[in-house]
């Protein structure tokens, strides 16, 4: 068995394994170094029994990284058959303690046999401090060699470091495909692969860690060792498609060079002829992933000696350093950040408006580094990155299908294009007071009605959110296929906001907007693409019914297809940028048709004075995410599934707490695979391959709904007691439950915390139940009652009224929300109604219609439950009479509801 398993009393399902396989390993030393701490004290044999057992079992992930070592783990096992128990617990505490603070990274005495005293980092050598400030990372090397020749490769490999090296690296050797693929699993810290020709297809034992991925990759043996390299690559780049590949061959490396799929490897070379060249081109492809074309510069710019003569006080810090008054805001922040601003674009800096030096080969390098063909940064968020993507690709009377409860930029951007959304409903979570997402038969039946009634051609995009706020991820692939089978030049907006991290999981890669594109341009180039279509068309018939049509997955037409694809990223929101930072991914093949007007949306809404240190901080994240996000995105994985089960098992916390599960998220129609949580120990490998390729909607693991209506918390009562008290912060709540999000920045000491502190007040709740009278009892259930059981109905999105309408004989659900957003500007065409007033009840049961004015939007849930132009039903007055939350954009309690005049 070579996937890691926890060491805790509940163990994890093979899914959240696969999920958070790279981040596991440590758990795996803990047990060790707790057995270890056993035997010492007790001597027992049945201990170190377990100790062997877990040792062994440890040997088998080992392999796959180049700490600690043969040489430290022989000395470990050596302890261990001499029964030293002292000197193997010693060895035990310093291997797992350097693995978890990653020490090998940084301090070459961690490598070391025999045993160091820590000394200070300013005592030490001056050679090993050069060292510790290169950073390091481990090059996986696939070799045809019997394994008694793979130290000898690796002490070759150390042969051709230099001092002046920009980075460390170790080898790790393995001799057949899947051990490669293991490793580049298990090993976050692999950056580069060489692969020796004649290598083994197979390996040794069976390895159940890449079944999860079978369904991803070609490793199927071959006798054609150049068909094997190139399956292999191909393997690789689909799991982590960040490593560069080098390939030695002994054969003619010249023509082998020549074939069109052997462009997946970085470079060839001819056998060992040329070990420093191989050495010094690995490092040139870290050093490019490494380099950070803005911040290079910016850092450059601010260690130069520059007189300002334009509008930016701040810039250079003088105002502020020799001011008697704000000194102390930069003794807060430090000289760089006053240094490096500027407001001018000269003088080696770039436009973010027009670039074309080092912001653009910063975009370019990001769109490659997400799969791409454009990249634009973007200062004041992805609120911003959205109403530009409207702007820019629909024009006045253009037909947008929109999911109604998305983030309200995209009904603002419908606005300013002059758009007419579609709204499409979102499948309810009323006992939790929230959405999820859209059906793909409700997107379907918006199209196929706007196609009856001769509007398709004014169709130009599908614009919905991936993931949603509450974690509810698309299968964006089957949706956008299916939508293209109906209209093949639609546009997409993905507006993936939170989800720019899952790029680094090879899992949920798939689901994202540009990772369901790559593959999707694959597959259509091929010819069964056609012939699959050719098929459907017989069977479907020339006239098939709407029915046929919703219950079939539909096939598009490759040679009518246009792939035009849209990725919007809160970068901010999951990797390491400054608050708003965001992206705009393009995948269009068409761009160069639209490119003048997204400059001309780009134009409009960025600013002429951007942020330098959000651009910076954008360049950098990329360098991060492509450098080690793949363990960091484990990292996180690992941690909201440890806080699942944590929650979710505690004899205590448990009865007033829950984290959700994908059952509760998701309704058992979208999840065709049957997915009930992720920490079910008892699911299967089928099951979990299929709910990640197959179900409608997937739930992003780092997003986790925490239930506490059973506690007697609202939601956002609750957010607050967390953060005035226990510094806890968050920021998604709903009527009875709060979000708690992993990222890249939470540590396994935040789990701790969160526990604790849920204990103290579960704690407290039952002491409070148990000391107080029977009347506190009640009060109490009846407020639980109203939390969980109490709950209003969610309102669906009702029609325009009539005069936004263009065509008011059909059925369809567009209008012209602009027309009726700027018919509110009008003072003398408007009117209030308190919301508890009879007349308001009056007019909704004899009329005039009720129109809202503007957008009404209450926090929480989030969405919209009035547009401008929109007919105000029962069903939203009541909705709004029973919410208790005090934020609602769009009304002012004094006055009501704003309305448009009949």
């Amino acid at each position: 068995m070579i996937y890691p398993v926890s060491s805790k009393e509940t163990p994890h399902s093979l899914i959240s394994t696969a999920l958070a396989t790279p981040a596991l390993r440590a758990d795996r030393w803990l047990s060790v170094l707790s057995l270890a701490r056993a035997w010492a004290d007790s001597h027992k044999d049945t201990t170190k029994t377990a100790l062997v057992a877990a040792l062994t079992d440890l040997k088998a992930v080992e392999r796959f990284f180049a700490y600690p070592g043969t040489l430290l783990l022989e000395r470990l096992n050596s302890w261990l058959e001499d029964d030293d128990a002292k000197a193997f617990l010693r060895l035990a505490q310093r291997i797992s303690t350097t693995i978890i603070s990653k020490k090998y990274h940084r301090d070459v005495t961690a490598w070391n046999v025999e045993e160091l005293e820590d000394e200070p980092l300013n005592r030490l050598p001056q050679a090993i401090t050069h060292l510790k400030s290169r950073p390091y990372f481990e090059v996986l090397s696939v070799v045809p060699h019997s394994p008694a020749r793979w130290r000898l490769i690796q002490e070759e490999v150390a042969g051709v470091r230099r001092p002046e090296d920009d980075f460390v690296y170790q080898a790790v050797i393995v001799g057949n495909a899947p051990d490669a693929l293991t490793a580049i699993l298990l090993n976050p810290d692999i950056g580069a692969v060489v692969l020796y020709e004649g290598f083994a297809s197979e390996g040794g034992e069976a390895n159940p860690l890449l079944d999860v991925f079978r369904s991803l990759i070609d490793i199927s043996p071959t006798g054609d060792d150049e068909v094997q390299i190139i399956q292999l690559a191909q393997a690789i780049r689909k799991i982590r498609p960040e490593l560069d590949i080098y390939l030695l061959s002994d054969r003619n490396i010249e023509t082998l060079a020549g074939r069109p799929e052997i462009r997946i490897i970085n470079r060839i070379f001819y056998q060992m002829e040329e070990p420093l060249e191989l050495h010094l081109s690995i490092l040139e492809g870290i050093r490019k992933r490494y380099k950070t074309p803005f911040f290079d510069n910016l850092k450059r710019y601010a260690q130069r000696p520059i007189a300002t003569f334009h509008a930016l006080p701040i810039a250079r810090g003088k105002s502020v350093f020799t001011s008697n008054w704000i000194s102390d805001m930069g003794e807060f922040y430090g000289p760089n950040l006053f240094l490096a601003e500027s407001s001018a674009t000269t003088g080696g800096l770039d436009s973010l408006l027009e670039p074309t030096g080092t912001i653009k080969e910063a975009q370019d390098m990001a769109a490659r580094a997400f799969g791409a063909d454009h990249a634009f940064f973007v200062t004041n968020g992805t609120s911003t990155s959205n109403k530009m993507v409207l702007q820019a690709l629909l024009a006045p009377g253009d037909i947008v299908i929109l999911d109604r409860n998305c983030h309200k930029s995209h009904h603002y951007g419908c606005v300013l294009a002059g758009a007419q959304p579609y709204y499409v409903e979102a499948f309810p979570l009323i006992e939790y007071s929230m959405y999820g997402g859209v059906p793909l038969k409700t997107i379907k039946q918006a199209l196929l009605k706007l196609k009856a009634q001769g509007e398709l051609d004014r169709v130009k995009m599908v614009d919905l959110t991936n993931c949603t706020f509450d974690g509810h991820v698309y299968d964006t692939r089957r949706v956008m296929e299916e939508c293209l089978a109906i209209k093949p030049d639609l546009i997409f907006l993905w507006d993936e906001a939170w989800f720019g991290f899952a790029h680094w999981s090879p899992l949920l890669r798939q689901r994202t907007a540009m990772g369901a594109a790559a593959v999707m341009t694959e597959e259509l180039a091929k010819p069964e693409a056609i012939a699959a279509w050719e098929d459907q068309q017989k069977a479907l018939g020339e006239n098939p019914s709407e029915d046929t049509l919703l219950s079939t997955r539909l096939v598009p037409d490759p040679r009518a297809v246009r792939l035009r694809i849209y990725q919007t990223n809160s970068v901010h929101k999951s990797m390491s940028a400054l608050r708003q930072g965001s992206i705009v991914l393009v995948k269009d093949v068409d761009f160069e048709h639209v490119e003048s007007q997204f400059h001309e949306a780009v134009f409009t809404h960025a600013s002429t004075s951007p942020n330098q240190q959000i651009i910076a901080s954008l360049d950098v994240a990329r360098r991060q995410m492509q450098l080690e996000g793949y363990g960091l995105v484990a990292n996180a994985l690992q941690i909201s599934l440890e806080i699942r089960k944590q929650v979710n098992s505690h004899p205590i916390i448990s009865k007033y707490f829950k984290v959700l599960s994908n059952a509760e998220m998701i309704p058992e129609a979208f999840r065709q695979s049957g997915l009930d949580d992720y920490n079910d120990p008892d699911i299967s490998w089928g099951k979990a391959i299929q709910s990640i390729k197959d179900d409608e909607f997937l739930l992003d693991p780092t997003r986790m709904t925490l239930s506490c209506g059973h506690a007697g918390f609202d939601g956002t009562t609750f957010k607050n007691i967390l953060a005035e008290k226990f510094n806890i912060q968050l920021n998604k709540t709903s009527r009875n439950s709060i979000l708690l999000q992993s990222n890249i920045n939470n540590t396994r000491s935040d789990i701790a915390l969160l526990i604790r502190v849920l204990v103290d007040i579960a704690m407290d709740l039952e002491a409070k139940i148990l000391e107080n009278g029977e009347g506190y009892r009640k009060a109490f259930a009846h407020q639980v009652r109203e939390l969980v059981d109490d709950l209003p109905k969610l309102p669906n999105f009702s029609c325009f009224d009539d005069r936004y309408r263009e065509d008011t004989t059909g059925d369809t659900l567009h209008g012209d929300i602009r027309r009726a957003f700027y018919d509110a500007y009008n003072e003398a065409e408007c009117e209030y109604l308190p919301l508890d007033s009879q007349e308001l009840d009056t007019r909704l049961q004899s009329g005039p219609t009720l129109v809202s004015a503007n957008f009404v939007i209450p926090y929480p849930p989030g969405f919209p439950i009035m547009v401008p132009g929109q007919v105000i039903t029962q069903e939203i007055v009541d909705f709004m009479r029973k919410l208790d939350v005090k934020e609602i954009h769009g009304f002012n309690k004094a006055l009501g509801l704003k309305l448009l005049k009949r």
